[in-house]
């Protein structure tokens, strides 16, 4: 598979998810909501979901924030000069394996530095049709981050790469699938679909 953006280096891992490390200069590239993958090896493929974006102080930053200004220059270096740790945060959200997509749990984390890489409109097509939107249950299960937020900024994306394929009625479909997936938690349903008008 060609390999498209790379965006950062993996730093931590777990089956559910992983972080990976970015450098600031690439804070465009990286959005919320984006749909990545991290080569396993010559056969597999991660897939995840961006769902925090993560920017640490240190202590030079502590200083210049007490100061009274600063000056753009010192902005500038320390932004493009230093290693300012930007961390982030994906939901595993299924696995390639060679050609066939799968949205279950990947078969095994990524390694330490392994390479993240931003899937475009025809990779982000190929695994949102995959299956039955099975991918969505990681999305609702994820309890450490507003999901229903992450489901519209998702949606939002992968709406305009169906749509750069002519595909207008994926979203439609994608909503649908919500609809049933939540008709037994109505107060989740309403807060899915009240984020998902905000996309539209």
């Amino acid at each position: 598979m060609k390999n498209r953006l790379a965006i950062g280096y993996l730093l931590r891992a777990s089956i559910s998810s992983f972080v990976a490390g970015c450098q600031v200069t690439n804070i465009d590239l990286p959005r919320f909501g984006a749909l990545v993958r991290v080569p396993l090896d010559s056969e597999h493929q991660t897939y995840g979901l961006i769902y925090d974006i993560h920017i640490d102080d240190d202590g030079l930053v502590r200083q210049l924030a007490t100061a009274d200004t600063i000056s753009e220059d010192i902005v500038a270096d320390n932004r493009l000069h230093r290693n300012v740790p930007l961390e982030i945060s994906l939901l595993a959200v299924g696995f390639r394996h060679d050609d066939q997509i799968s949205h279950l749990s990947p078969p095994r984390p990524p390694l330490s530095l392994d390479m993240i890489y931003l899937c475009g409109d025809q990779e982000i097509c190929d695994f949102t049709t995959a299956g039955q939107f099975g991918y969505f249950r990681h999305i609702l299960r994820a309890t450490d981050t507003a999901y229903e937020e992450l489901l519209a900024a998702h949606l939002k994306q992968a709406q305009l790469a169906h749509k750069s394929i002519g595909d207008l009625d994926w979203i439609n479909q994608a909503t649908q699938e919500l609809i049933i997936l939540l008709r037994d938690d109505y107060s989740t349903l309403m807060n899915v679909l009240a984020a998902i008008r905000d996309i539209e």
